[in-house]
């Protein structure tokens, strides 16, 4: 079995800051989201405030990726490139997915915007795939296992009609952007690596309207839901304690 890095106090304290910094930047690109804005837009916006904190893109460079901020809209899942050409409209649904390196640690997390007034369908889908991440992270506790985070964001998700995608899985995060173990939105409680105190992972369920099954686009990037139907993305970096989980890209 892969060995997982259990994270020292100065390591946990590194994590910390570069998970303030990427929710405080996510924090003013929801506020930056608007009906005329393109995505590439939120992406410099992103880029500017990287570097006025002391970090560096998690994202521009790995593996290729152009750009800073993965910006997925309505039937795009995940890994959306931004484009100067994709302006956002009112009733769409914008994913924010975003990470720094901060003195050589990752923070990595997601949220699902809606731009102006959506409709209640995707709504819905905001607000289950939001709290199934919380029903993850309740989960991330020592004694646990990675099963039972897969188990309980699964099952509140299918519980309410919806689809967990299983192309894309949670991870684990550290002096990497992706470590081991992975962390699937779906599974059996039980299974999996036990979790163990200074342990951290990336939770991030995506969730579909329809089918489960998705596809990529001609960029080789931008993943997409194969009905078409809408998706939502939500994601936190957690540390796992012995006194519970702490969310390090939660607002303090």
């Amino acid at each position: 079995m892969a060995q997982v890095e259990i994270k020292s106090a100065d390591e946990i304290a590194l994590m910390r800051e570069a998970g303030r910094i990427v929710c405080e930047i996510l924090d003013e690109l929801e506020k930056a989201v608007a009906p005329g804005v393109t995505t590439w837009d939120l992406d410099a916006l992103a880029e500017k405030l990287i570097y006025a904190k002391g970090a560096k893109p998690a994202f521009k460079g790995y593996l290729g990726f152009p750009s800073c901020l993965c910006a997925s809209i309505n039937e795009e899942v995940v890994h959306g490139i931004p484009s100067k050409k994709r302006k956002l409209a009112a009733g769409d649904l914008m994913k924010l997915d975003f990470g720094v390196v901060y003195r050589g640690f990752f923070g990595d997390s997601a949220r699902t915007v809606p731009v102006g007034k959506v409709g209640q369908e995707a709504l819905a889908l905001v607000n289950v795939t939001r709290q199934s991440l919380q029903k993850g992270i309740a989960a991330a506790v020592p004694g646990n296992r990675i099963g039972d985070i897969s188990h309980a964001i699964q099952s509140y998700v299918e519980a309410h009609g919806y689809s967990v995608v299983r192309s894309f899985t949670g991870h684990g995060i550290g002096r990497k952007l992706h470590e081991k173990p992975e962390v699937p939105n779906y599974g059996s409680p039980g299974s999996g690596m036990k979790l163990r105190s200074g342990m951290t992972i990336a939770i991030e369920p995506m969730v579909n309207l329809g089918t489960d099954e998705v596809g990529l686009l001609e960029d080789d990037w931008t993943a997409v839901t194969l009905d078409s139907k809408l998706s939502a993305h939500f994601e936190h970096t957690v540390l796992i304690t012995d006194h519970g989980p702490e969310v390090l890209t939660r607002r303090s």
